[in-house]
């Protein structure tokens, strides 16, 4: 995979595992069940390898045992591993033109694992060495939102679902993945959204010019650093805002 410069970034190995044999699946007038027993499901296996080998074994154990003594460097590896998949999920769906492929965050994966082996080695997802992260690293802790009563509240029909919501996490998620031009334009329709839904939210307004000025950049091309850092500003209030709702601020 390689950056607008052109620049090979890293390389993405994907595989399933588990997935049944082609000649096992049956046909296409499906067959008669008595019971919906559990079915086997193929698992997706995505590997990031860093383009540039290491030098030595030694450099590999090195940075190995560095990611394992440091959250901090460990998280960032995972996050960078992240992107590179979320890039191409993105241009699976726009070269599908298929919107349903999102993408994915790290607390969505069964298991997250560091290591380093040989390009074939890598390629089979099986390392010289390597290290499975604990999985509080990574999966998100239960917030005092209380997200599965709300889950039920909304269902059952007894708590409204707000446009703004939806188009704030949709912000966010772009903004995250490395696309802030798509983030602005969904920024916009968003703080509308909210300013109209959210009597609360109407401190909101004092963002319409710089949100505005960043969705007009994104129209023409680049945001800049400046209206970028902006932008995220404002996306953070717009979901403390959605926060102080949820929790009955």
């Amino acid at each position: 995979m390689r950056d607008r410069a052109e620049k090979l970034e890293a390389v993405l190995v994907l595989g399933t595992v588990g997935a049944p044999e082609r000649r096992l699946l049956r046909g296409r007038r499906g067959r008669s069940v008595e019971a919906a027993g559990p079915e086997p499901v193929p698992t997706a296996r995505a590997t990031v390898v860093r383009p540039e080998p290491f030098s030595s074994a030694h450099e590999a154990a090195a940075w190995l045992a560095g990611l394992r003594a440091d959250r901090e460097r460990a998280d960032a590896e995972l996050a960078r591993a992240t992107g590179v998949l979320n890039r191409a999920l993105h241009a699976h769906r726009v070269a599908a033109a298929d919107p349903h492929p999102r993408d994915v965050s790290p607390d969505q994966a069964l298991v997250v694992r560091a290591g380093f082996g040989s390009g074939e080695e890598a390629a089979g997802g099986r390392f010289a060495e390597a290290w499975e992260l604990p999985r509080e690293r990574w999966r998100a802790r239960r917030s005092m939102e209380a997200p599965d009563e709300r889950f039920a509240a909304i269902l059952g029909g007894r708590e409204q679902v707000l446009a703004g919501e939806e188009l704030v996490l949709r912000a966010r998620a772009d903004l995250d993945a490395g696309r802030p031009r798509e983030a602005a334009l969904e920024a916009r329709v968003a703080l509308e959204a909210l300013l109209a839904e959210l009597p609360s939210a109407a401190a909101l307004d004092t963002d319409r010019r710089a949100v505005g000025e960043a969705a007009n950049a994104a129209l023409r091309g680049k945001l800049g650093r400046d209206r970028e850092r902006s932008l995220r500003d404002c996306l953070e209030r717009m979901e403390t805002a959605l926060k102080r709702r949820r929790l009955g601020g």
